[in-house]
């Protein structure tokens, strides 16, 4: 069995249930798998992971493309990709809205002031997904799409957000994380994770990209890290900024923004 499977087969616990809702189920079940694949799916692939035959998921893949929440992969390959249609109805309610609205003008300061992009990382189940970016004021820049998601095991913005949280959220994360990785790999996240809280920063480069760094702080809320505030940094011969400097002026505006944030509360 894969490691899909199981996380699939492993997230609800029919033994108890009293009510259940086929068509919707497998609907749910295709927008989880392609939540957790990151990559496009044919329908046979969907019906072979999830056990289900493929007249079964046919019309079901039919009535979410129709409805916009999957398309056809728009880079030409084969299968089927979630759009950010769930993610636009997720970010709608109110707590995100708030971290949105709180964020995105300091985060347009901040991008004017370093010459770089920023973006900002909340956590989704096992996942870190981008829920704003502004993009670099210079001629030159990288940048991270909104809705980009990746396992949280797999970013430096997951060291921070597995980190700074508590407890309790760590122990409910940890199984999830598990099921989609090795002992070792698991062991090296922890080990990571500890080490960026100690610093209470990330600078390290990018798995995924050449010469980029990934920089980034902690928003901080009363229940630990509600969000990572980042710059993908690129050296451009035109600036001098440095990355410690990018680091303070980071730590300055995550604080401004959980300000922000402790004020609206109030």
């Amino acid at each position: 069995m894969t490691t899909i499977e199981t996380a699939v087969d492993s997230a609800i616990d029919d033994s108890d249930r009293k009510y259940r809702a086929p068509a919707l189920e497998k609907g749910l079940d295709i927008l989880e798998l392609l939540a957790r694949h990151g990559a496009p799916m044919t329908t046979s692939q969907m019906a072979v992971t999830l056990g289900r035959s493929v007249s079964e998921l046919f019309r079901m893949v039919l009535a979410l493309e129709f409805r916009g929440y999957i398309e056809s992969s728009p880079d030409g390959r084969d299968g089927y990709t979630l759009t950010n249609k769930l993610f636009t109805l997720g970010i709608a309610q109110g707590s995100a809205r708030s971290l949105l609205e709180s964020a995105l003008p300091v985060m347009k300061d901040l991008a004017r002031e370093i010459g770089q992009s920023c973006h900002l990382v909340v956590p989704s189940g096992d996942q870190i997904v981008v829920v704003g970016r502004i993009e670099s004021p210079m001629d030159l820049g990288f940048s991270v799409r909104v809705g980009y998601r990746r396992r949280l095991i797999d970013t430096n913005s997951g060291l921070m957000l597995f980190g700074f949280s508590p407890e309790e959220a760590q122990t409910r994360w940890l199984p999830q994380l598990r099921s989609s990785a090795d002992p070792e790999r698991i062991e090296r996240f922890l080990q990571r994770s500890k080490a960026a809280v100690e610093r209470g920063y990330i600078q390290s480069a990018s798995d995924f990209v050449e010469g980029v760094t990934d920089l980034g702080v902690p928003i901080l809320g009363l229940d630990g890290a509600t969000a990572v505030l980042n710059v993908p940094f690129i050296a451009i011969k035109t600036q001098a900024i440095t990355h410690e400097q990018v680091i303070e002026k980071l730590k300055i505006s995550a604080r401004k923004i959980a300000d922000a944030l402790s004020n609206e509360g109030r």
